[in-house]
């Protein structure tokens, strides 16, 4: 960023100036990718990452204009030329915009080799303008996985993330029935309406099973059997528990749909049906769900509260991994992400390093590799750090931003 660029302080009085004016994007710098030259290392303990072996010469770096993350850049921008300045729950203040574009993002690809021609290549949409802490996503997604919703499980694996939602201070400073819980304690958070909604929370401690409803085994039963259900969702907003947790849910339903390449579409439908009706016939296959692919299963999350600075990079990843377990668990393809926000913000404490950040060239999204051998055993639960395999993740530094509790 250079000396003549405004810094966050002079931001908010330009914003004002230029608010509902679209800035389009500016080209990146040319700057070298990182290089890595060792055999074999780790990305983040625990997760393997896949390396060359001798450095290759790189080009200057360009920015390709079809890359997907450029969608997450393009609402940067939007938000910090755009957005409504806005007190917050926090008190560092925010600039937003309500339902900006919905965030696409593909999760599979052709596997190229000639001896797989029906094989696929998982893709991980993990932001490469900036690092993202890879294992603090999967840590937490099998936190939630798990029905924990003690914060010290988490910071016990170095990861501390849910720590300032779970001190003894914040806690205090929300009351009964928070402030009588222990330290950590953080009430009927994700993991708790995941697998146990509408069972009455105890503490962190207590034995939940067989209580509440469990709505990922719902989901796996419903993905293997009744994949064209349209009530294949993930709730974590109940609202007659929201007073009990440290935090109400910031992303809180998922919905998951089945698709398949040969299925009868259009006009072809249409005339299948129509054929059917006419000769009370099933052969067409309109009505009997039979298939010679294997189905793509996709997810759309809405989140009613984006953190688009720190929280929304981890967010995009989590829920991508959840869908690639899903469809691991049930013998489907990984199809799309789609990611729908409500209040989409950056606090005005991130403008400055966000700024630096867009203009930084995207990089190709890593491979995803499932190291288990249980594949479509519709099983999620006991899964560990090592199941996963992050190959060719190449991001640019990483970005300093202080997280609003």
């Amino acid at each position: 960023m250079s000396s003549s660029e405004p810094n966050a302080d002079n931001f908010l009085a330009e914003n004002a100036k230029i608010n509902n004016q679209s800035l389009p994007p500016a080209p990146p710098p040319s700057e070298p990718p990182a290089q890595n030259n060792n055999s074999s290392s780790v990305l983040e303990a625990g997760i393997k990452l896949s390396t060359s072996l001798t450095p290759q010469p790189s080009p200057p770096e360009t920015s390709d204009p079809s890359h997907e993350e450029h969608q997450y850049l393009n609402l940067i921008r939007s938000i910090l030329t755009q957005g409504e300045y806005r007190p917050d729950r926090t008190g560092t203040g925010t600039l937003s915009l309500f339902n900006p574009p919905t965030l696409r993002f593909t999760l599979s690809k052709p596997d190229p080799s000639p001896n797989n021609p029906t094989s696929h290549i998982n893709i991980l949409p993990l932001l490469t303008t900036k690092r993202v802490f890879t294992r603090a996503v999967i840590a937490e997604l099998l936190w939630f996985i798990k029905g924990s919703t003690n914060a010290k499980d988490l910071s016990s694996q170095g990861v501390h993330i849910w720590d300032g939602n779970g001190s003894r201070s914040f806690l205090d400073n929300l009351g009964p029935p928070q402030s009588l819980r222990e330290e950590g304690d953080l009430g009927p958070v994700y993991g708790f309406q995941w697998r146990h909604f509408g069972a009455e929370y105890k503490d962190c401690h207590a034995d939940y099973t067989g209580q509440g409803v469990d709505q990922i085994k719902e989901i796996i039963y419903k993905l293997r059997h009744t994949p064209y259900d349209r009530r294949i969702l993930l709730s974590a907003w109940n609202v007659a528990a929201l007073g009990e947790m440290a935090l109400p849910p910031c992303h809180l339903l998922a919905q998951f749909y089945v698709s398949y390449p040969d299925a009868l579409r259009g006009k072809e439908a249409w005339r299948a049906w129509k054929e059917q009706q006419e000769h009370q016939s099933t052969s067409s296959g309109t009505t009997n769900g039979t298939h010679r692919t294997r189905g793509r299963l996709s997810c759309t999350l809405y989140q009613r509260s984006a953190d688009t600075g720190l929280g929304v990079p981890f967010n995009i990843a989590s829920y991508a991994l959840l869908t690639h377990m899903l469809a691991y668990a049930c013998d489907l393809v990984p199809g799309t992400f789609n990611m729908v926000l409500g209040d989409a913000h950056v606090y005005v404490d991130h403008i400055d390093a966000l700024k630096g950040q867009i203009e930084r060239a995207p990089r190709e999204f890593p491979e995803l590799r499932i190291n288990r051998d249980d594949a479509g055993r519709q099983n999620v639960d006991g899964w560990k750090l090592e199941d996963f395999e992050v190959v060719g993740y190449k991001p640019h530094a990483g970005v300093k931003m202080k997280m609003s509790v």
